[in-house]
Parts: C-alpha cells; sequence; structure tokens
C-alpha cells in the first residue's frame, strides 16, 4: 500500500488567537511545545534553523528552549552535526496516556479477537480536534502500512473511522469540524466537496458503519464503525483496515462491516456499564 500524504507540522497550523486567552495562559510553555512539536514533520532529525522555521519562533527563543529541552532530557544533539532529535523520555507522555486509559483496556480484547480470526489489521482510533489518532493497532497476519502507527493522525472527514465518530455528534459539532478541515485530498480519490462529506456522515449515521475505498491511502480500504458515551455521542471508533489487492468493497461491507459494528456496540455497552456504577 502507498504511503499516505505527510500532513504539515503542527507549528505551521494557526496558533489561537492571544486577545482570547485566559489570564493564566504561559506563553512559554505553549513556545515548548511548538518546538517538540516541530518534528511532527518527515524529519527525523533538524537544525536551529530548521526548528525555527517549523515552530513559527525566531532563532533566539527557539535556541533557549532547544538547550532546556535538551537538558531537562526531551531533545538530543547528533554527534559531530548541528542536528537535534526527540529523545526516548517523549515516550514516557504515551505510555502514561495508554496506561491511563480505560477505553483502551476495554477494547483491546475486542481488536485482539479479530485480528487473530479474520488475520487483518484492526484500530481503535479517538477523535481529537478534527483529526483522529491511532490509540490502539493490531496488525493482522499480512504487510500493513508502515507509516501507520500508533499516534498517528489523519484528518477526520477523510476516513472512515472519522466518518464513524462523526455520525455519532451533532449536526452542529459536525460542522465545525468540516470547517476546521483543510479540505487537500490525501490521495487522487480524497473526496473534498463539503455537501458530499456532510451527506456521507448523515448515510453513516443511518447505516451503522462507513467504508472508505483509496481515499486515505492508496490500495487500502476501512471499515469502521462508531464506539459512543452513555450518553450515545461518539467518542471512538474500531476499523478495520484491508488491502484492494485480497478485498473488494462489496466484500469488505458483507463480511468485515459486521464485526467492527458487534464489537463497536460491545464495548459501548461495556463503558455504559461503567459509567452506570
Amino acid at each position: 500500500m502507498a504511503e499516505r500524504t505527510a500532513r504539515p507540522p503542527r507549528g505551521e497550523q494557526a496558533a489561537k488567537p492571544e486577545s482570547s486567552r485566559s489570564s493564566l495562559f504561559v506563553g512559554s510553555t505553549e513556545k515548548a511545545f511548538q518546538v517538540l512539536h516541530a518534528f511532527d514533520g518527515p524529519s527525523r532529525h533538524m537544525t536551529l534553523v530548521d526548528i525555527a522555521r517549523a515552530s513559527g519562533l525566531d532563532r533566539s527563543a527557539t535556541q533557549r528552549l532547544v538547550h532546556t529541552l535538551e537538558a531537562l532530557g526531551y531533545l538530543y544533539r547528533v554527534p559531530d552535526t548541528r542536528n537535534y532529535g526527540l529523545t526516548t523520555k517523549v515516550l514516557q507522555f504515551s505510555y502514561n496516556y495508554v496506561r491511563a486509559n480505560e477505553l483502551i483496556d476495554k477494547a483491546s480484547p475486542y481488536l485482539l479477537d479479530i485480528s487473530r480470526r479474520l488475520g487483518e489489521t484492526t484500530n481503535l482510533l479517538e477523535l481529537d480536534g478534527h483529526e483522529i489518532v491511532f490509540v490502539a493497532r493490531f496488525p493482522g497476519q499480512h504487510l500493513v502500512n508502515i507509516d501507520i502507527v500508533v499516534g498517528a493522525r489523519l484528518p477526520a472527514m477523510f476516513t472512515a473511522a472519522g466518518i464513524a465518530i462523526l455520525s455519532r455528534l451533532s449536526d452542529d459539532r459536525v460542522r465545525e469540524i468540516l470547517a476546521q478541515t483543510r479540505l487537500e485530498p490525501l490521495t487522487h480519490y480524497t473526496e473534498t466537496n463539503p455537501d458530499k462529506l456532510l451527506e456521507r456522515v448523515r448515510k453513516v449515521a443511518r447505516r451503522g458503519y462507513a467504508v472508505i475505498e483509496n481515499e486515505t491511502v492508496l490500495g487500502d480500504i476501512s471499515v469502521a464503525a462508531p464506539v459512543t458515551d452513555y450518553g450515545g455521542m461518539g467518542v471512538a471508533a474500531i476499523n478495520i483496515s484491508v488491502p484492494t489487492s485480497r478485498w473488494s468493497r462489496e466484500r469488505v461491507e458483507a463480511e468485515l462491516a459486521q464485526h467492527v459494528q458487534v464489537a463497536a456496540t460491545s464495548i459501548s455497552k461495556s463503558r455504559l456499564s461503567s459509567y452506570g456504577r
């Protein structure tokens, strides 16, 4: 399967206007995270100039922040170069999140069961703003796209998992997410027409699952169903991803859609019971 189109680093995304920020907001902390997010792009190692450009900060501020983050152990200087990279200490945040996430605990047995019985890759994804984030991933028996790992992000509007989650949100929230989404295609097949995207969400709300083919990654078909909270609102999605070389859209809908629906419904009920105690 072809790799997905690279997403711009977070440093290039619009920051929240300062006039709307609370007096409690600490700007220096924001800048530190801008430096860390400079590494969201394709470059594993970056110079101070590269980091400053990606983070949107001036060189003096970048130099001080990089020095501080290096002293704290979150960045390191590549020997005999002017490049910097992230250290394994950054992974501690991911570990703490996964360890504390009740949804991942409840969903993992279902994901593992699907992966073992069907031999296909299955994922748990959560909504974060206008993007979906891979929070758990169980690879199948076949070669998968190595560009997609836990922590990877994609526009919710362009993915089966994202559409599944949006199908269980209010119309106002869906339109808000659409307005935040850069309607730039990930592949030649990505649907970017706002009206068609909204109609897709409505259709999935009636059908109960979403299917996307070649729109997120070339050669990939993804089928997903929403996981809901105690109020029936979408909080996550279960998806199965398969290659077009072995599957057709019709076969995916006939054989795999039921698996993500059953798993998503079971996880939703499990969360409901835990909230009820």
